[in-house]
């Protein structure tokens, strides 16, 4: 596939994954809001026998190349746990996606799409979402709003150009994925801080930390809580006990036992909410690598990390309580317990929640009652595959 000098080529060589993992380095290079990811969790991610989510998916990588130039690339891919879902869910039979897409202007852009499309057309696709890079669980969407500070961990940040590209090519927006940004050292209103009071005061309600030493007890009632959580949502795809497990592993030292809460009702647990210190102010310095010292200064830095923000990458409620009021007040109890811990343990003075599905009313209402503001909005789009 060819635009006049352009050409598009399957990944098939480790020079060819090194090209493809090395190819933002370079289009971001003048962007001061970038942060640089660690070059050996990009590896992670793309290569099938380090990361279950191909225990359930496959993908083909591409590259386009104008001369001996690398331009641009682009994951094309299908997670069939996602073609099992409903489709009134987001997902369904024939839906396949596209992600990982970085383009050096519009021809490559919309040739790299074009690649993806014919791969997943070929494959008996009828219908793409995307960017989705490359699970749900990881980071979709692209940003459209919020180009002008950097992202927090685990969340994405891509030219601004990319949305005329994107929407160029014929795709149309399906959904918004929003974060939101608060200071944290303000208190909340009255109001907010009856709910939480009188919610300390029942026998009924119980709000603990998690036990790090009892890290796989406590991460399969969490996995139990979110699937239930989180199973009628837009896109929702089952985690598997491998990826829990892969998760586990990537984010235990990122784990202390002040930031993630568990509520519990008569005992049962019911809610939980996750925060994490933002990894990217310590990794962003280090330009992609641990070697030589990175890894020495991010040992001493995950010790007792002293930051400026956390963010909340997941939190749930079983679906049985979402539309009771018990639901924001577990909500809030466990947002204040751990805006308390953010401040005074870690030295945090800004929370971020996300992201949250624009039509997720419950969520959308806590993040509004304690005076949040949106400050970084993700499409993901859709197209039909004639």
């Amino acid at each position: 596939m060819a635009h006049s000098d352009l050409v598009i080529t399957p990944v098939a060589s480790k020079a060819d994954r090194k090209a493809f993992v090395d190819l933002p380095w370079r289009l971001y290079a003048g962007d001061s809001n970038w942060v640089p990811p660690l070059k050996g969790e990009v590896y992670g991610l793309i290569t099938p026998k380090k990361n279950p989510f191909f225990g359930h998916a496959e993908a083909q990588y591409f590259l386009a190349r104008r001369g001996d130039r690398i331009v641009g690339r682009i994951s094309a891919h299908i997670d069939h746990l996602a073609l099992a879902q409903p489709p009134e869910q987001g997902m369904g039979p024939g839906t396949g996606n596209f992600g990982l897409f970085e383009a050096e202007d519009a021809d490559t852009g919309a040739a790299l799409i074009g690649a993806a499309e014919a791969w997943l057309r070929a494959k008996g696709m009828t219908r793409v979402l995307g960017p989705i890079s490359l699970s749900i669980w990881e980071e979709p969407g692209l940003l459209i709003e919020g180009h002008d500070h950097p992202p927090t961990v685990m969340m994405g940040h891509n030219s601004a150009a990319y949305q005329a590209m994107i929407e160029g090519s014929g795709y149309l927006p399906v959904k918004q994925l929003k974060t939101y940004e608060l200071d944290i050292t303000k208190p909340f209103s009255p109001l907010i801080q009856r709910i939480i009071s009188s919610g300390g005061k029942s026998e009924r309600i119980r709000v603990r930390k998690v036990d790090k030493s009892k890290f796989d007890e406590e991460a399969a009632i969490i996995l139990h809580i979110l699937n239930d959580a989180w199973g009628k949502n837009w896109g929702f795809v089952p985690i598997t006990d491998a990826e829990i497990a892969f998760i586990g592993k990537k984010l235990r030292p990122l784990v202390f036992e002040d930031l993630i809460m568990i509520a519990e009702l008569e005992g049962e647990p019911v809610a939980f909410m996750m925060t994490l210190p933002d990894l990217n102010e310590a990794t962003g310095p280090l330009n992609g690598s641990l070697f030589p010292f990175g890894w020495a200064k991010l040992l001493w830095w995950l010790r007792k990390p002293q930051v400026r923000t956390m963010r909340v990458p997941l939190m749930g409620v079983v679906q049985r309580l979402q539309s009771s009021r018990l639901a924001s007040q577990l909500a809030f109890m466990m947002i204040e317990t751990i805006r308390l811990s953010a401040i005074t343990r870690y030295g945090a003075t800004r929370g971020e929640i996300g992201w949250v599905l624009d039509d997720n009313q419950g969520m959308n209402a806590i993040a509004d009652a304690i005076n949040s503001k949106v400050n970084k909005v993700y499409q993901i789009y859709e197209k039909p595959l004639a």
